[in-house]
């Protein structure tokens, strides 16, 4: 069977002629094939916006070319510097432990390594600890817990450890706690969890992104805790991510803290103005940077949540001046940006909402109208008000398409029930101070 990524090179030789050059050169030329399986081919691409963009404009006609190629009915996902899953066994035929190119290419995100990361100030010493367990793995820091908001770039770390790691020949396996969740499931519906737990016994270097997923999800984390032990006693490494430490995991039992907090813990903040302008120059093509200059200062200025939203930023105003033949003047900048940041924002807090709760963007979206998700949707669309000073029908457009009356109802019962209800206060607490942990933790010292 051909790869991924050679059916999806095929896909843009057919795109290329059926879309215009600009579209080509602004949308697809740098994305890639991730993998398929499951009647599911998976694109990755550089940005959310381009994700957006694709989904939006282009996917009836990849998904057409995709199953005039492959031969079947298909569904196509892209992805934002989340590459395939991989399976924690080796590959058939595969007797290097992983450490082959191709092992490397097939479980890693080629983007996602050391050398292209930006570091400064606000990431330097996750950085270094990084380096540290992939070269020296088992020793120094082990667990090695690194928590951050979204778009920090914690995943970005974790592939580069895994890249670096299997160079030196370790086997190592990156999962999401989404994806080590639903396997488990999986198994305990199988009556396989002894098979599940076994394909971790042979790794030396384990990476597991967003470990606050498994909140609440009681026979998961006991699972997760017995392989955590299973691997530490073997002194293997573990790297694990989240978007809070492990004190602030109120549901977490007291015996995982410890073990999560028993090696290094480190909080990767939001970029200062001097590394956004650095993350943006990296951005920028070679030798080019200099003449953008001013541009990348203002985009640096007007954006400064977090590196996944830069680059998002970056590659809307590229775009635009692409497509559009408009200069990149101030002015432009000030009114494309103010529209892009704005909705990006609204973005991001849907999605913490939604793990705070444990649903998905989609409940939140969506029709379904239970208690808990209607809560969830309500404080949604509060937050998005405080703290995005969006129009009620801007959070309407965001959450399916709702009315003006809906939305001022949900924001007016969240607003009336805030003071009297300590339990309402705790939920839009914790999500607040997920949102900007130094501006919350301060405010509530």
């Amino acid at each position: 069977m051909q790869s991924a990524r050679d059916i999806w090179k095929r896909v843009l030789g057919e795109l290329q002629v059926q879309v215009s050059k600009a579209n080509y050169t602004t949308w697809l030329s740098d994305s890639e094939g991730l993998s398929y399986q499951d009647s599911t081919f998976v694109v990755s691409v550089p940005s959310v916006f381009v994700a957006e963009w694709l989904s939006r404009r282009l996917y009836p006609l990849i998904r057409k070319t995709l199953i005039a190629i492959i031969g079947q009915e298909l569904d196509v996902q892209f992805s934002v510097g989340n590459p395939e899953q991989p399976s924690f066994q080796p590959s058939a035929g595969q007797t290097d432990g992983g450490t082959s190119t191709r092992a490397a290419q097939h479980r890693f995100n080629p983007r996602y390594t050391f050398d292209n990361l930006v570091v400064s100030d606000f990431n330097r010493l996750a950085y270094a600890a990084a380096v540290e367990v992939a070269e020296n793995p088992g020793t120094a820091y082990n667990p090695l817990f690194i928590h951050s908001s979204t778009g920090q770039g914690k995943t970005h770390l974790l592939h580069a450890i895994g890249h670096l790691a299997m160079h030196n020949g370790l086997r190592t396996a990156y999962t999401t706690a989404e994806q080590f969740a639903n396997e488990f499931v999986a198994a305990v519906r199988d009556n396989q969890v002894d098979k599940f737990r076994s394909r971790f016994r042979g790794i030396h270097v384990l990476l597991f992104d967003d470990v606050h997923f498994l909140i609440d999800k009681k026979q998961t984390l006991q699972c997760f805790f017995h392989t955590f032990n299973e691997l530490y006693s073997n002194n293997h490494q573990i790297v694990v991510t989240a978007d809070c430490p492990p004190k602030d995991m109120q549901s977490l039992s007291s015996k995982i803290k410890s073990r999560l907090e028993g090696g290094l813990v480190i909080d990767i903040q939001p970029p200062d103005l001097e590394s956004r302008v650095d993350i943006l120059r990296s951005k920028t093509e070679k030798g080019m940077a200099h003449q953008f200059e001013d541009v990348l200062h203002l985009i640096a200025e007007k954006v400064c949540g977090n590196v996944r939203q830069l680059e998002g930023a970056l590659v809307y105003l590229t775009a635009q001046a692409k497509l559009t033949g408009t200069r990149l003047s101030p002015q432009t900048i000030n009114k494309l940006l103010t529209c892009t940041t704005r909705r990006q924002g609204m973005k991001v807090l849907l999605q913490m909402v939604a793990d705070h709760f444990n649903l998905t963007i989609d409940d939140l979206t969506g029709k379904k109208r239970d208690r808990r998700t209607t809560q969830a949707r309500h404080i949604a669309i509060y937050l998005i008000r405080e703290e995005h000073d969006c129009s009620l029908t801007e959070i309407g457009r965001e959450l399916g398409g709702r009315n003006h009356a809906t939305i001022l109802h949900g924001y007016g019962k969240i607003a009336g029930e805030l003071d009297s209800n300590p339990n309402l206060s705790d939920h839009i607490g914790e999500i607040r101070k997920r949102m900007n942990p130094r501006r919350y933790s301060k405010a509530r010292r």
